[in-house]
């Protein structure tokens, strides 16, 4: 199974709502992403047919080491865009909106150096600017 944008962002939401959460339910990628019930009930069965995630007796999410490789680098591409927006002047808000919309159609050469430059001026600064 390739997976698309839309299941891209999935396996971030999920991501995201276990770092801030500790725990995942459809429910709660629902409410993060804004969409139906059934349209989640869908695709997290389609996640778990397909590997990415395992649900247990509870309904309780979790990545798989194949999910979670896909979730964690779309989520690293979402903060890094959005960090280099900001470095160049763009607001917070905007900056995070705008690189959601960004990362998916980013190419990997373009990331990487998008990616390298903002880690450098993390290293001259000593710190993130």
């Amino acid at each position: 199974m390739e997976i698309r944008e839309s299941g891209e962002d999935y396996l971030e939401a999920i991501l995201m709502i276990q770092k801030q959460c500790g725990q995942v339910r459809s429910i709660d990628v629902c409410n993060k992403l804004g969409f139906s019930k059934p349209t989640v009930s869908v695709a997290m069965k389609n996640f778990r047919e397909n590997g990415y995630i395992t649900m247990d007796g509870d309904y309780f999410i979790t990545l798989t080491d194949k999910g979670r490789a896909i979730a964690e680098s779309v989520y690293e591409r979402h903060v890094i865009i959005a960090k280099f927006l900001m470095a160049i002047g763009v607001d917070e808000k905007t900056a995070f909106e705008d690189s959601c919309k960004i990362e998916h159609d980013l190419s990997e050469k373009t990331f990487a150096c998008m990616k390298e430059h903002f880690l450098s001026l993390k290293d001259e600064h000593g710190s993130e600017k």
